[in-house]
């Protein structure tokens, strides 16, 4: 199987300015996503940026980077540039690999990418895992995915779906045994044809108001096949306590 990592990475961030370049370890962040990407096999791990200091700092430690348009609304437009730019065939799979996740497992990325290559029909794969407490179905900030009987995705919401009326209605709600609850995973691999497609794409309402890219696509009726791996990855880096944690995972039993 032959696919390859695009990791988009922007100095800005609403709640940890320069996250990508914080320091765990002795590297920055998005260097150690780029030294996981490279263990998954990926044929080729490129960082796309916009800012002059990722691109140093990810050359330094050996990495590709390449600078892109600062404009772009979502990582997926990002990767499309680097995509067109490259010249890249339609059918080559192109993982996106979120710059805040230092901590995801190589597995999981080929996971991802190989599911994509078994499944023709799909345009984008993704992964997600079993929601396994009440307090992270009813988190908005834990993304929900609904799957059908063949592994495609029907939905993706902050609320919690699917409602199990009855358990729910409690006080307090309990998550009942059996329901197919799952979180999603921020990891796609999509086709490089999507890819050009998707600039092209008008946003969908449901998109905008769950603040969720991945319902384009859906929307406009391109088919996400999902990976349900049994254990939760490390999480991502948002604030400055899960960088803390982070630096913790990299310097003792984590690794």
């Amino acid at each position: 199987m032959n696919f390859v990592v695009v990791i988009p990475a922007r100095y800005a961030s609403s709640r940890l300015p320069g996250k990508a370049l914080a320091d765990i370890c002795g590297k920055p962040m998005v260097v150690h996503v780029a030294d996981r990407a490279r263990e998954s096999g990926a044929a080729e791990v490129i960082v796309a940026t916009d800012d002059n200091r990722i691109f140093d700092a990810v050359a330094r430690h050996g990495h590709n980077a390449v600078m892109t348009r600062a404009d772009h609304v979502s990582g997926t437009d990002r990767i499309a540039e680097v995509a067109a730019r490259r010249g890249w065939p339609g059918q080559r799979i192109v993982v996106n690999v979120q710059g805040d996740e230092p901590g995801i497992a190589p597995a999981l990325i080929r996971s991802v990418a190989a599911q994509l290559a078994s499944r023709g029909d799909a345009a984008i794969a993704t992964a997600c895992h079993p929601i396994l407490d009440a307090a992270e179905m009813f988190d908005p900030n834990a993304v929900k995915v609904v799957i059908d009987k063949d592994g495609y995705a029907l939905c993706f919401s902050r609320a919690p779906i699917p409602y199990a009326r009855d358990a729910f209605g409690a006080a307090p709600p309990q998550l009942p045994a059996g329901l197919p609850a799952y979180r999603h995973l921020g990891l796609y691999a999509y086709r490089c044809g999507f890819l050009k497609t998707y600039p092209t794409l008008e946003p969908a309402g449901i998109e905008q108001f769950e603040s969720l890219e991945q319902l384009r696509a859906l929307w406009h009726g391109h088919r996400i096949s999902v990976v349900i791996t049994d254990q939760a990855p490390e999480p991502g880096v948002d604030t400055s306590a899960d960088l803390e944690k982070m630096r913790r995972f990299f310097s003792g039993a984590g690794r």
